[in-house]
């Protein structure tokens, strides 16, 4: 490639955790970190390509998508230069191709780029690609040109056409061969980089080094490399994230908790006698499990997965209740103000105005008076309120707990670890800890990312829950469905049924926060919004004399509680929202769901909104409407969802259909995720064998003491988490 390197510093001269600047220079470095927060040389080799081309090889120009950055080889056909009409300067235009299809390269006043891009040269071509009069070109594109001479003899040429060219992830500031001129500059200042799997485990599956492997991957000569290398560092990457997780769970292990068991005639035995209903096989079996867990003297960390509507509360509460029984407290995150609230009314509604009158079950949120506010905290620190439950409030420094015993976690994946963490350090001994999630988790995900809690599942839903029928209507094959849905949610409200409208933003210029941690864009004029479609249900003929209000999280919080009261009481037909109603909202006579532009929502977001209706005495109704076309994604999704109400298997699928990036990102504050080759939708047994060998080494040597390289790489995946950017695993 053009462009000669910078002189290489000595080998040995570096290790994996220098400082970027010292090997590109601060200025190169600090657009590596903003780029793609790569700020250690380990950070940077880390960072692997994406794909590989050939100089031999033409990419297919006819197959780019518009309006986005791509990274393309091809060859210059034809170069003119011409002078602006407008103003002053010079415009070049030079014409690419694969030998089918041409795109447009456009330089203003940059004359030089003439003769530097000569006819039959070939390169690698980088940028956004627009539309200019029907035809595809990139404006002042970044590139690099192979200079290499092509040899004469056949077989030189073949090997110099077959040379692999890594592609890297790349951005709009730092392309793809800025990226592998920084890569060879590190490749060329480490030494010998000591391999964190030990050569035993190595050998018995046939692996090269990491080192070999790092090296390899970056500066490949056969495909055979690349197939070896990225088989070495996945299951580099199973290893050492399962060692993470297994030390995690040993230490833990050490601590010490106070333990917490029913008294006889207590407020669990009181709560069980009341009890209106039985409960399920299930909600019993996780019960024990629980019990067993806060009688010991370590502290419980265990994940609570379940369907939507399959009773974790109750389970939880139970939990809550043994802890009360000896004398402490618990606490109960929830993401959002309308669940805590949700959650206050069930637990009050469930325990009985007896216990609730004993218990002092408390709400603390960010958004109570000052009054309110005092009350509470007074509650707390008095150990008065055996049972608080809020937002993220709970973890202002401010709040004290008497008697902290058990930390609730509920939709855990709104939470960062930072803020479990927070909460968890409020108690005077270490708390035991339960997370639910009525996402399921596939059993890969479960331990890839909890491998360090001990996970139990509630399967079974309560008897009475009805069915729910879900129905896609595809508007680009049949928009007149349109009016068939709004029909269809009349008939609902006339027979006294209530009916949620979702929407996946607020207003045109306002999307909601999804509890991603992702940037959110503002709302496209086509998009379904909150404000737009209130509006056009109480123009409908066909919902004229229907009570609508609206809910979504911009709103202030007493103004949320007043719309959810009315609609649990029945004063609201129909609630248009976003997904604010997504988890927690507990309305027996919300019979439908329209859920508008549903292509825009995960697998997993529209199985819990479904689950908000059904929940009373008549089957649910759940009617997805679509604009994607047949055989997208986006439509796949949907239609997944509609075809079963099986949310285990609806999460396998949710997997396979994203990167476990957005999956792994419910453990990650929304961050990326950390994993670079590895594929927890692909890669079970890799990471079913990765974590057998590294208990294996855990149980002959606690702390990995005698593994230095291992716990070089722990403390280095340790300092990675805390970058917003890696995020938390």
């Amino acid at each position: 490639m053009t462009g000669s390197l910078a002189s290489s510093p000595g080998r040995g001269m570096t290790d994996l955790d220098t400082k970027l600047g010292g090997v590109l220079g601060g200025r190169t470095a600090s657009a590596f970190a903003k780029a793609f927060g790569i700020q250690t040389v380990g950070d940077l080799v880390n960072h692997y390509p994406r794909r590989y081309a050939r100089r031999g090889e033409l990419t297919a120009l006819s197959q780019l998508p518009l309006n986005e950055d791509v990274t393309i080889v091809a060859e210059v056909r034809e170069v003119r230069k011409r002078p602006m009409k407008a103003r002053k300067g010079s415009i070049v235009e030079a014409k690419i191709s694969d030998g089918t299809g041409v795109l447009t390269l456009t330089f203003f006043n940059q004359p030089w780029r003439e003769g530097d891009l000569t006819p039959g040269t070939r390169g690698i071509f980088a940028g956004k690609v627009s539309d200019y009069h029907g035809s595809l070109q990139l404006t002042h594109p970044d590139y690099e040109l192979f200079d290499d001479d092509l040899p004469s003899e056949p077989d030189s040429a073949r090997r110099w056409a077959e040379t692999l060219i890594p592609i890297y992830p790349a951005t709009g500031s730092v392309a793809s061969w800025q990226v592998h001129n920084a890569m060879a500059l590190a490749l060329d200042s480490l030494g010998t980089i000591a391999d964190p799997v030990p050569e035993e485990v190595r050998s018995v599956r046939g692996l090269v080094s990491f080192d070999q492997a790092l090296r390899w991957i970056h500066r490949p000569e056969t495909e055979l490399e690349v197939t070896r290398a990225r088989e070495a560092l996945r299951f580099h990457e199973a290893f050492v994230l399962q060692s993470a997780l297994l030390q995690q769970r040993a230490n833990a292990r050490q601590e010490h908790a106070v333990p917490r068991v029913p008294a006889a005639g207590g407020y669990l035995e009181r709560f069980d006698a009341a009890l209106p209903f039985e409960l399920t096989a299930d909600q019993r079996r996780v019960s024990a499990e629980i019990a067993r867990d806060l009688s010991l003297g370590t502290p419980m960390n265990r994940l609570l997965q379940g369907e939507v509507g399959s009773g974790k509360t109750v389970v939880a509460l139970r939990g809550m209740l043994a802890v009360a029984d000896s004398g402490g407290q618990s606490a109960l995150l929830a993401p959002t103000e309308v669940l805590a609230g949700q959650h206050l009314r069930s637990i009050v509604r469930v325990l009985g105005p007896d216990l609730a009158a004993e218990l002092m079950p408390t709400l603390l949120t960010g958004q109570l008076s000052t009054a309110q506010r005092k009350k509470a905290l007074l509650r707390t620190v008095s150990g008065q309120a055996r049972i608080v439950i809020g937002t993220h409030a709970l973890i202002s420094p401010t709040v004290t707990f008497y008697d902290l015993g058990l930390v609730v976690v509920d939709e855990q994946h709104r939470f960062g670890v930072e803020q479990r963490e927070a909460l968890r350090l409020k108690g005077a001994s270490p708390p035991h800890v339960l997370v639910m999630t009525a996402t399921p988790i596939p059993r890969t995900v479960a331990m890839t990312v909890f491998g360090d809690l001990d996970v139990s599942t509630i399967a079974e839903l309560p008897i009475g829950r009805q069915r729910i029928e879900s129905f896609v209507v595809p508007l680009a094959e049949k928009p007149g469905w349109m009016n068939r849905v709004w029909e269809r949610v009349s008939e609902e409200v006339a027979q006294g049924r209530q009916v949620f409208v979702v929407c996946p933003a607020i207003s045109a210029k306002e999307v909601e926060d999804d509890g991603s941690g992702l940037p959110q864009e503002p709302a496209e004029a086509a998009i379904a919004t909150v404000e737009d479609t209130a509006a056009l249900i109480r123009e409908n003929p066909h919902l004229a004399s229907a009570r609508v209000q609206s809910l979504h999280g911009r709103m202030p919080s007493d103004h949320k509680d007043e719309v959810m009261l009315g609609f649990a009481a029945g004063a609201i037909d129909v609630l248009v929202a976003t997904t604010v109603i997504e988890v927690g909202v507990d309305v027996p006579n919300a019979s439908a769901m329209v859920v508008l532009d549903a292509d825009r929502f995960g697998v997993s977001q529209l199985h819990q909104l479904r689950g908000r209706v059904g929940r009373g005495g008549v089957p649910g109704l759940c009617l997805f409407v679509v604009r994607a076309a047949k055989e997208t994604v986006a439509r796949e999704r949907v239609e997944a969802v509609a075809a079963t109400l099986d949310g285990f298997q609806l999460a396998q699928v949710d997997l396979e259909l994203r990167r476990e990036g957005d999956v792994l990102g419910a453990r990650q504050s929304g961050g990326r995720s950390s994993l670079r080759l590895l594929h927890v939708a692909h890669d079970g047994e890799i990471i079913s064998d990765a974590r057998a060998a590294a208990r294996a080494l855990l149980d002959v040597d606690p702390g990995f003491a005698e593994h230095d390289a291992l716990r070089a790489a722990l403390t280095r995946r340790l300092d990675a988490e805390t970058r917003p950017f890696l995020g938390k695993n």
